[in-house]
């Protein structure tokens, strides 16, 4: 239930002791310090037992001047603004005392009354204003200068901030922190309350920050039964989500009502009956699998991506034009390379030349196999022929080095396709498409089913579309396996790029790569100037941190020059133990980059300096998942990353969208090229010992790569050429068999 009103004779410490956490009651005295884009606020609270007011900070958006609060978090003293309460959420009352109304009224959360103003009318009615105004306004003619235009504008602001506060107080009643409830309040307004209490899990779908369990928690409050269709449609939802995170663009039936059983403890029946109220309402999409196999569930939206993602690439597939308008391609060919002073091997030849004939077309191949050869090839014969020509890939890193490798300029895909932060969407899509006739995507394999889609979407008939990269690698972190499936399909040439080139066979990371893809293990050569590639054989997963720590603050840039912040990156399989991400990301945090006496923190995590990662695509921000930036600033109002020389603020709230980078994970490093890499590789990681892991790994160092852990470790990786299967039916469509 809401806490009673906060009273000036309420014999309430400044700061207690509740299971762990501390709280303060009080009045709002002044707002300081509101965010533009968030829900991070600096207040100063009057609190009994204090002297003087204390400073809160953090995410209370939505608190006035004026309003009793009682705020849930830790004291702390911060180096630069000295004592301060970092608030975590609370809950807000309406203001009893006289001086606590005058400053409500003078907030200006009430327009057109003057601050002036709302003094005369406390200092008419006292404490009883506010009763006055909710039950009897026309009194508020009583007050000198008060006229019928005034009370009819101070009556209507009551009553909707009337509706704001049952909202709040209805939320703050089941534990929704003021934060979040101020979301919920911005979202579905005056309806706030009604849409909750009508369906509580439709938080889960139409609020960041709320997922499952939270709308569960609150509908179990407020009486859903058990078994209630709602609640079991909400699961199914939320298993699919949350298996389209680990990749897939289906569930098959049987696997997802049995899992939706023992999640929320309903009979096969029920969960089958809210499969059903699902599909009815537009949420999910049911399909039968070919050959009896059962039937595949999709969320709405991913089998929309899908399916129209398989009819643009038909589309573009059999809407070729070729490009050299009765010009013998061979000699085109051959004057390329005759301009950029190469010699092309004969698949080469092959991949330039399909690509002048138009449509759509995959060159993939590992390391060391000239393909960013065969685009400047491409490059420069589309460009003589004046034909517009478009390049980009998933990451920004990606779509850098695409730019630097062939001179050309390359972008993200997001920016390719002019995404819009404010109205949410793509503004290149069927209706305003791309004007191209060819556009170059590197680094094929990281796209998933909707990035995919809605660049398909943005390409006009007759574009030609030349999709690069190297499908033995890990696939996309999003759901689906685009670059595999379109291959598996033949619906479209494919030139496979197998031979390793002289320069590129002198690197051992080169050779070792195509050996594990091979399955064969990597070449183990003794120390010496010319090697690149390291296997040092530990076993204890400590001294494997230990080892790991050494390398990379000491040892590699003693011998190779390499600066530990930029030049290398811990890459690890897993994200618990030992070894991993968040274990090794603490070690190398104390290393390489110590807090110091007079370094500010936020929170007590982030350091200036400190390396960080981006894990979520934020639009707003144009700072996309994977990428890698460093804190210059960290303070109470947040914590500026400069990514690429651009400084990009997070407020306290959004600091959940970073993670410290001295250490990744592989799938994370997808996209990104580093001069060197550090790899543990352990028995433990055993659920993630496969083939095209340990292939991606290496594959991203450029100088350097050095393997820390143990040999049997390593051979089960190479021996394990059976990757986790995804549930797609892309390459299906693509063939024609949907």
């Amino acid at each position: 239930m809401p806490m009673p009103p906060f009273s000036p004779k309420d014999e309430q410490p400044a700061a207690t002791a509740e299971t762990g956490a501390e709280s303060v009651t009080g009045e709002v005295e002044q707002v300081v310090f509101t965010s533009a884009d968030s829900d991070f606020i600096v207040a100063r609270i009057a609190v009994p037992g204090e002297k003087t007011a204390i400073t809160v900070c953090g995410p209370l958006a939505g608190i006035e001047p004026g309003q009793g609060v009682r705020l849930r978090g830790t004291w702390e003293r911060h180096p630069r603004y000295g004592r301060q309460f970092r608030a975590t959420d609370g809950e807000t009352f309406v203001p009893v005392t006289e001086e606590g109304i005058r400053r409500y009224l003078g907030s200006g959360a009430f327009p057109g009354l003057a601050e002036k103003m709302a003094e005369r009318i406390v200092d008419h009615f006292g404490a009883d204003t506010l009763a006055i105004l909710e039950k009897e306004p026309q009194r508020l003619s009583e007050v000198k200068g008060v006229g019928k235009k005034t009370i009819r504008k101070l009556s209507k602001a009551w009553q909707e901030q009337a509706h704001t506060r049952a909202a709040m107080l209805f939320f703050q009643s089941h534990g929704i922190s003021l934060a979040l409830s101020r979301r919920i309040f911005n979202h579905y307004g005056a309806e706030a309350a009604r849409r909750v209490r009508a369906d509580p899990y439709a938080l889960a779908e139409d609020i960041d920050g709320i997922g499952f369990q939270t709308a569960d928690r609150i509908a179990r409050q407020m009486g859903l039964a058990e078994d209630s269709p709602q609640r079991v449609t909400a699961a199914l939802v939320h298993i699919l989500k949350q298996q389209s995170e680990a990749g897939h663009v289906f569930e098959p039936a049987d696997t997802l009502t049995a899992r939706c059983c023992r999640m929320v403890g309903c009979k096969p029946e029920a969960a089958e009956a809210a499969l059903a109220e699902g599909v009815a309402a537009g949420k999910l999409v049911v399909e039968d699998l070919p050959e009896s196999k059962g039937a595949a569930v999709f969320l709405k939206g991913l089998h929309h991506c899908e399916v129209e993602l398989a009819a643009g690439l038909r589309i573009l597939a059999r809407s070729a034009i070729p490009r050299l308008a009765g010009t013998d391609p061979a000699r085109a060919v051959a004057s390329g390379e005759r301009q950029l002073g190469i010699e092309l091997a004969a698949r080469q030849r092959e991949a330039v030349g399909k690509a002048l004939s138009g449509g759509v077309l995959v060159i993939t191949g590992g390391p060391g196999t000239g393909k960013t050869t065969i685009v400047r090839a491409i490059l420069n014969i589309y460009e003589r022929f004046r034909h517009r020509v478009r390049l980009a890939a998933p990451t920004g890193r990606a779509a850098k080095r695409l730019a630097e490798s062939t001179g050309a300029e390359a972008s993200t895909i997001h920016r390719l396709l002019e995404f819009g932060p404010r109205e949410r969407r793509f503004q290149r899509n069927a209706e305003n498409p791309l004007k191209t006739d060819l556009l170059v995507v590197d680094e094929a394999s990281m796209i998933d089913t909707v990035l995919m889609y809605h660049l398909v979407k943005a390409l006009t008939p007759g574009t030609t579309m030349v999709l690069v990269g190297d499908v033995d690698q890990l696939p996309s972190v999003g759901p689906g396996s685009v670059l595999a499936d379109i291959i598996a399909s033949g619906l479209v040439p494919v030139v496979t790029l197998n031979e390793i080139f002289r320069q590129a066979s002198r690197s051992r990371i080169v050779v070792n790569a195509h050996r594990i893809n091979a399955g064969q293990m990597p070449l183990q050569e003794a120390a010496s100037e010319e090697n690149d590639f390291y296997f040092i054989e530990k076993g204890d997963p400590r001294v494997v941190s230990e080892t790991i720590l050494k390398l990379v603050a000491e040892r590699i840039p003693k011998r190779f020059g390499l600066d530990p912040m930029e030049d290398i990156q811990v890459i690890t399989p897993m994200h618990r133990g030992v070894v991993g991400t968040e274990q090794l990301n603490a070690v190398l945090q104390s290393a390489l980059n110590p807090a110091g006496d007079n370094t500010l923190q936020t929170a007590g995590r982030w350091r200036p300096g400190d390396k960080v990662m981006q894990i979520r695509n934020d639009y707003d921000k144009e700072v996309f998942n994977g990428d890698i930036g460093r804190v210059a600033s960290a303070g109470p109002e947040g914590v500026t990353v400069v990514f690429d020389g651009r400084p990009v603020l997070y407020t306290l709230s959004e600091l959940d969208d970073l993670v410290l980078a001295y250490a990744v994970s592989v799938h994370k490093s997808q996209g990104s090229e580093y001069p060197c890499i550090v790899m543990p590789l352990m028995t433990q990681h055993y659920l993630m010992l496969q083939r095209n892991l340990v292939y991606t790994a290496i594959t991203r160092a450029r100088r350097l790569a050095v393997i820390v852990g143990q040999q049997r470790a390593l051979a089960l990786a190479v021996a394990n050429d059976r990757p986790r299967r995804r549930f797609t039916r892309l390459a299906q469509r693509l063939a024609g068999q949907d």
